[in-house]
């Protein structure tokens, strides 16, 4: 199922241009970025302040989890639409 053409396809779309779950991220955030997407619920305070000792702004890493986080919770509604009849 086009998930654009569900109901939600306008929220969704609005969605996709605020948050860029598309936009490269920087090699060095793929480790963490890996792990928003695979479960958040496991990124710490280390994550954050090992980024940030990188030299990441904290604006760098939010919008890096944000777009991983919409971009992990969009793969998964498309595939739940999918099994939908």
């Amino acid at each position: 199922m086009d998930l654009e053409a569900t109901r939600y396809g306008a929220p969704i779309a609005r969605l996709r241009e605020a948050a860029r779950p598309d936009r490269p991220a920087p090699p060095e955030l793929g480790p963490f970025v890996d792990k928003v997407r695979r479960d958040a619920t496991t990124v710490t305070d280390r994550d954050v302040e090992e980024l940030l000792a990188a030299g990441f702004s904290e604006d760098e890493i939010f919008e890096q989890t944000v777009a991983s986080a919409v971009a992990a919770g969009l793969e998964r509604l498309e595939a739940g639409l999918r099994v939908l009849p």
